[in-house]
């Protein structure tokens, strides 16, 4: 079996010591969020997490979506970091997305079934045992989620 190490790129991946988390720079495209999703599917085949993938493949792709749509000052923003990180614990996969905003994660309670934005965070929620955010320092927010490993009978 690989480890997650070798899926890295000079530019946009970096894998630190730890064999139980990988992290991947995404850029504010299209291309980063594919980026992001194969990402997390080779990194979870790596740690033979394959129950976990569908769960974890919306849970990052709805982190990054907001991070990239609402954390960073314009889609096209080059200069700042959206962060992923996939670490995996005893029993949970966090998945973690950084970006440079202070702004804190807007979990909407309106009621209408027929809006087309609005619902990521409560996709993330649904999914996941556990979920929030924390403040970085000097600027910015993580969004994370945990999701369970064990499977589910």
């Amino acid at each position: 079996m690989s480890s997650p190490a070798q899926f890295r790129s000079h530019e946009s991946v970096s894998v630190r010591d730890s064999p139980r988390t990988a992290a991947l720079r995404l850029t504010g495209s299209r291309e980063g969020f594919t980026q992001a999703r194969d990402f997390t599917h080779r990194t979870l085949d790596c740690w033979s997490l394959d129950h976990c993938t569908d769960d974890a493949l919306t849970v990052v792709t709805e982190l990054a979506a907001n991070a990239v749509l609402h954390g960073l000052p314009h889609p096209s923003a080059n200069e700042f970091d959206v962060r992923l990180r996939l670490t995996l614990r005893r029993s949970h996969l966090v998945c973690a997305v950084t970006d440079p905003s202070d702004s804190l994660p807007v979990y909407p309670h309106t009621g209408d079934a027929l809006l087309e934005h609005g619902r990521g965070l409560h996709i993330v929620e649904a999914l996941s045992e556990h979920w929030g955010w924390t403040r970085r320092s000097p600027v910015g927010k993580t969004v994370w989620a945990m999701l369970p490993t064990r499977p589910q009978p």
